[in-house]
């Protein structure tokens, strides 16, 4: 079994459209907060990077959708790490329904994030900070280690 990070997530009515599905943005908007917990519980020496000059721009997010979800559902969007680069990170995303002890994987995203540094006047690339690489290096796809970490956040 791969390992992953998990963020927990109860859909709100907010969440959703008109006819009661879950608006696809908020996809990407869960991709983020995943991103943001894992950084608050995995690697808190980046954040202090962050608050200094460390920028992580998203150059690409992408969400592929097989079925509906709507208000209530509760999800396990779960987070591995695809590819490391000397700057870049790849993630992928799947998006799990928990219901009555089953899980539906009801999408699957994937997003890839640039390291970089300097004043928004003159931000250049650098490389993914040490304890990033640490804390991503337990939820390699095909990496070693069984397990997993999660946040539970209901909304």
């Amino acid at each position: 079994m791969e390992s992953y990070y998990e963020y927990r997530h109860i859909v709100g009515f907010e969440e959703t459209n008109l006819v009661g599905n879950v608006y696809y943005v908020n996809y990407m908007r869960w991709q983020g907060r995943c991103r943001e917990m894992f950084l608050r519980e995995q690697a808190p020496e980046v954040l202090v990077e962050i608050r200094d000059d460390l920028k992580l721009f998203t150059l690409k997010c992408e969400c592929e959708f097989f079925t509906e979800i709507t208000a209530f559902d509760e999800l396990s969007i779960r987070m591995r790490l695809e590819d490391l680069t000397q700057t870049q990170i790849g993630f992928a995303f799947d998006y799990v329904r928990l219901r009555e002890g089953f899980e539906e994987l009801v999408a699957r995203g994937r997003q890839r994030v640039a390291c970089m540094r300097g004043p928004n006047t003159d931000t250049r690339p650098t490389r993914v900070p040490d304890a990033l690489r640490v804390a991503l290096s337990r939820y390699a796809i095909n990496g070693a280690g069984n397990g997993h970490r999660r946040s539970e956040v209901a909304a």
